[in-house]
């Protein structure tokens, strides 16, 4: 098969086309045939070895992907060959051949789906998912302020919020992509780089300010989410897109009384809290096949060109998600 590799560590420019062997599905393993994988910016970072999972190299990029199942491990119960799927990995979504162990990590690509589509959901919506409801308990009537909002995990959070039921205010530094974020959902959207988000917040909330802050972008943007958060609000820490951490103040926490949720859905589901992700093979399916987070796709790439891939996503082009697809 071939495979997208990388053999050392740098910027996307690593990246080269290999043969591979196909690799063979144990007893508990299926072998899924990759119609499509999509690009994470966890996926950018273990490029330069900047992400808490650093797999050794060489190692074939991608956490994520779509396909159909080639073959299935004689201990593998539910599922057979041309079943279509979606599938997750650490890592090794980016290649024609995937092997992947079923439990918590396959669900079935929902009717109407592209593989495309597919390979665009699982990161997005669990964190999403973990986020929203295991972690804040967000309640229908909330406000909701989602930031990086026309990226994936941001779009499927906006996308599922108003699915909830909340209110949900949606910030980006670019006016055409946050046409797109509204269109999927999103109540008001604010554009930070023409607006200050925390004073059009306060606007747009009569002064109360929000009760939930989704931040997949960290730094100064969570430092002045403080500001815009109501008494007892909940501020989750999803991520630092922008590049570092971010420092808070005790003293505003404790004012406002509010709490700071860390978010980590593979760990908590892998060593922490496994009975939670009962809900990512059960509901996220159900909520697949309803449309909610259905992902939007701005970009497309074939193999050859997956350190394109990877550069859009730096450049902050993408608007949802950039897929690879993989040779039919």
């Amino acid at each position: 098969m071939c495979a997208i590799v990388c053999d050392r560590l740098g910027d996307p420019s690593v990246l080269k086309i290999e043969e591979r062997p196909i690799p063979q599905p144990g007893l508990a393993d299926v072998l899924v045939k990759v119609g499509a994988a999509s690009v994470n910016f966890p996926d950018v970072l273990m490029l330069s070895a900047g992400y808490q999972h650093k797999p050794e190299l060489p190692f074939i990029p991608g956490m994520e992907g779509a396909g159909t199942i080639a073959a299935v491990g004689t201990g593998v119960k539910g599922w057979q060959a041309g079943d279509k799927v979606i599938f997750g990995v650490r890592p090794g979504a980016m290649a024609e051949y995937a092997c992947v162990t079923p439990a918590g990590s396959l669900m079935r690509l929902p009717e109407g789906w592209s593989f495309a589509e597919g390979s665009a959901f699982r990161v997005g919506a669990t964190t999403a998912f973990h986020s929203l409801i295991h972690r804040a308990q967000l309640k229908r009537g909330e406000i909701l302020l989602v930031h990086g909002a026309s990226g994936g995990v941001g779009m499927a959070a906006v996308q599922l919020g108003k699915h909830l039921g909340a209110r949900v205010i949606a910030t980006g530094g670019d006016d055409a992509r946050l046409a797109v974020v509204k269109a999927n959902g999103a109540d008001e959207v604010v554009n930070y780089r023409t607006a200050d988000f925390v004073a059009v917040v306060k606007e747009l909330t009569g002064g109360k300010g929000v009760d939930v802050v989704y931040d997949p972008v960290g730094g100064e943007v969570l430092e002045k989410s403080v500001r815009t958060a109501a008494y007892g609000a909940r501020l989750l820490v999803v991520g630092f897109t922008s590049g570092g951490p971010s420092k808070l103040m005790s003293n505003h926490l404790l004012i406002k009384g509010l709490s700071i949720l860390g978010v980590r859905a593979g760990e908590t589901i892998r060593r922490h809290s496994p009975e939670l992700g009962r809900d990512y093979t059960e509901e996220l399916p159900r909520l697949a096949g309803l449309g909610v987070m259905r992902p939007h796709i701005s970009h497309r790439f074939p193999m050859e060109r997956a350190a394109d891939a990877f550069r859009a996503l730096i450049d902050r082009k993408v608007v949802g998600k950039a897929v690879i697809e993989m040779p039919a």
